[in-house]
């Protein structure tokens, strides 16, 4: 049985913490412990060293009496901005919203509370369970630092969800695009701009140029292209000897993201020709795609809990990138689980008691189900 009243003070002591990424201490802590009261093998990695945080990713293994592998629950512990000084704000229709002045941080405390949860309930009725695997990640939300640099040797599952979907419980995407951003910078030749222009190359003009023959929005059904800053120029009276512009590439299909840097590329290529400029393309590759079969193991088990729930067990695609991807980067069929989070990175962000609820159930529900 659900302890909502145990629910609603973790959330509440969750909320409190100002836990921006790479800023995740308390956060941290307060799981660790709880983890170790529930008798979880923990460790906590070396990861913050890295990003200059001051918390790592923390790690949890509890020993169940099923057969077979663990299954691995994951969630992060980072919140966007503006996240210090929280406060739940709770409605009489069970509505849970910040004091409209922060984000409430839903954005994950909803999944950390949910997986603290189910697997506590599953405890205290002292039903058979399989081995349990926890990962709560840091930096999740500048796009998934705190696992690019998580050791996933020490994982044993083959299966993971990963609560960190928009939307009510019982749906689950399990299909995710690449991340590729990118930041192109182009040099000129400054001149003055009243004596002497023609001796310039501008920048400025050249950048635009190439930006024009950008295809942005989407370039096909599964792939978008959007041009996001554009800046360059020291003074009025000086053709630019610099411009830079960033951008960022998302699609389905990984070779598609990679194609659409290369036609940046030629784009660029042929408005500097017979110039005397000069580019860079600089890409960060953040995350890969990833989708997994609808009749997957790790789809087939949600299903079969949620159908259990009285839940939909709706299966969708999401446009956003997740923990989830490092995960089948490194082997794992995972899916991400809604938990009930909702208008996020917003002052207008809430969640429910009832989801809330409901995720802790399908967290119980899915640690139960034998192999």
């Amino acid at each position: 049985m659900v302890n909502t009243e145990r629910i609603i003070k973790n959330f509440n002591k969750l909320v409190e913490f100002d836990s921006l990424s790479f800023n995740e201490r308390k956060t941290a802590d307060f799981i660790s412990e709880y983890l170790k009261n529930l008798g979880f093998y923990v460790e906590e990695d070396k990861s913050g060293e890295k990003y200059e945080a001051n918390a790592g990713n923390i790690y949890g293994l509890l020993k169940g009496n099923i057969p077979g592998k663990p299954v691995l629950f994951s969630a992060h512990m980072d919140v966007v901005s503006p996240g210090k000084g929280k406060k739940a704000v709770y409605g009489d229709n069970g509505i849970i919203t910040s004091d409209k002045t922060t984000v409430l941080g839903a954005d994950d405390i909803a999944g950390i509370v949910e997986i603290l949860e189910g697997i506590q309930m599953v405890k205290e009725q002292g039903a058979d369970r399989r081995d349990v695997e926890v990962l709560f990640s840091i930096g999740e939300e500048t796009y998934i630092k705190g696992t690019d640099v998580f050791d996933f040797s020490k994982i044993k599952a083959e299966n993971a969800y990963v609560l960190d979907l928009s939307g009510a419980v019982g749906t689950a995407a399990i299909k995710a695009p690449s991340i590729i951003s990118f930041r192109i910078t182009l040099k000129g030749i400054a001149s003055h701009a009243g004596f002497a222009p023609e001796k310039g190359t501008n920048a400025i003009a050249l950048m635009c140029s190439a930006i024009s023959e950008v295809k942005q929005g989407h370039t096909d059904e599964e792939t978008t292209l959007n041009i996001g800053t554009i800046n360059g120029g020291t003074a009025t009276n000086i053709v630019s000897d610099y411009a830079e512009c960033t951008g960022e590439i998302r699609s389905f299909n990984h070779d598609k993201a990679l194609k659409c840097l290369e036609e940046l590329k030629k784009i660029f290529d042929k408005t500097i020709k017979n110039t005397r400029a000069e580019y860079e393309i600089i890409p960060d590759i953040h995350m890969k795609a990833y989708s997994i079969d609808e009749n997957d193991d790790v789809v087939i088990r949600f299903k079969k809990v949620c159908a259990n729930l009285g839940l939909k067990g709706e299966l969708v695609s999401t446009f956003g990138g997740n923990d989830n991807n490092n995960l089948a980067a490194n082997g794992l069929h995972g899916i991400v689980l809604s938990c009930g989070m909702y208008n996020v990175h917003s002052k207008s962000e809430y969640t429910t008691i009832e989801d809330l609820e409901k995720g802790a159930g399908l967290v119980a529900g899915l640690l139960c189900l034998p192999e």
